[in-house]
């Protein structure tokens, strides 16, 4: 299964994938291979799409574990969002700001859909050109014994999730 968020060049490269697959593109729920999938409309700004255009986010769930992909999200939930979207055991949520919401919007996010482990994304990291921030913003004001440094890989099972939020930065 292929989850394309929105068409951008950098963003949609499907088109490079091998194999069969089933390219899911459109809004709403739909099952495939046994795993249900929803795609939610949202904005890649903050004035609906009049900069950007918009966007899907994705949840899904897999093995008893809820996932939800917030794509190149530019604000914050509504109340429907935040309806569909949930429940939420792990949040893929960007951080970087310029592109996508800021730390503090993501926060904002972490708020609304209350995840037990949070993965940011799309944050400045070492040789990028991009003038997007770094990860600090984001983990500013969280606990250091909530943010866990992890490889490249990991297995999420649903009696190992965390009862209270934990922050994933994983290797770059």
């Amino acid at each position: 299964m292929v989850l394309v968020s929105h068409d951008h060049f950098d963003h949609n490269c499907a088109r490079i994938i091998k194999g069969d697959f089933t390219k899911i593109s459109i809004e709403g729920e739909r099952e495939v291979n046994g795993i249900v999938v929803n795609g939610v409309k949202a904005y890649h700004d903050d004035v609906k799409g009049e900069k950007r255009g918009s966007i899907l986010m994705y949840r899904f769930e897999m093995d008893g574990v809820s996932f939800c992909h917030c794509g190149d999200l530019g604000h914050t939930l509504s109340i429907d969002q935040v309806e569909a979207l949930t429940p939420v055991d792990v949040l893929f949520v960007p951080v970087g700001g310029v592109f996508t919401v800021d730390g503090a919007t993501a926060q904002e996010i972490v708020g609304q859909l209350k995840p037990k482990i949070v993965i940011p994304m799309h944050f400045r990291v070492g040789g990028l050109s991009l003038s997007i921030q770094t990860l600090d913003n984001f983990l500013e004001d969280v606990s250091e014994d909530k943010i866990f440094r992890v490889g490249n890989e990991v297995d999420i099972l649903p009696e190992d999730l965390p009862t209270e939020t934990e922050y994933w930065v994983f290797c770059l």
